[in-house]
């Protein structure tokens, strides 16, 4: 197996892409693996990597169809939705509290506050 040629950092040469730089010109990388990687050496922490792919080996990204646009609506909506009350909490509800923060601060919470709107918050 062929090891990954290695570029240090803004020394890459053209036709290689980030992942996020390939979504910006509307690509994706379509199956090919990594063909090279950057590194930039930091001070206090080790290398930051990032890995390349080949521009021309590119594909377009794949539009977004009605039932694609439904079913991202659909997961959108489950991750705003509390287990515990099943109301839509109008903000996506942290994996940490798994609930709605009415439901899980009740003691602290007067009817109808959100979670920024805390008796403790500065105004």
């Amino acid at each position: 197996m062929a090891a990954l040629p290695v570029y240090r950092w803004r020394l890459a040469p053209d036709g290689y892409a980030t992942y996020r730089q390939l979504r910006v010109l509307g690509l994706r990388p379509g199956g090919q693996g990594v063909a090279a990687q950057v590194e930039r050496p930091r001070r206090r922490r080790g290398l930051l990597v990032a890995y390349l792919y080949r521009i021309d080996r590119a594909k377009p990204v794949r539009p977004m169809t009605p039932a694609r646009w439904e079913a991202l609506a659909k997961a959108n909506a489950a991750r705003r939705t509390c287990p515990e009350c099943r109301h839509d909490a109008g903000y996506v509800i942290p994996p940490s509290l798994g609930m709605c923060s009415t439901c899980a601060f009740p003691d602290n919470a007067p009817e109808g506050a959100s979670w920024n709107s805390s008796p403790h918050t500065v105004r």
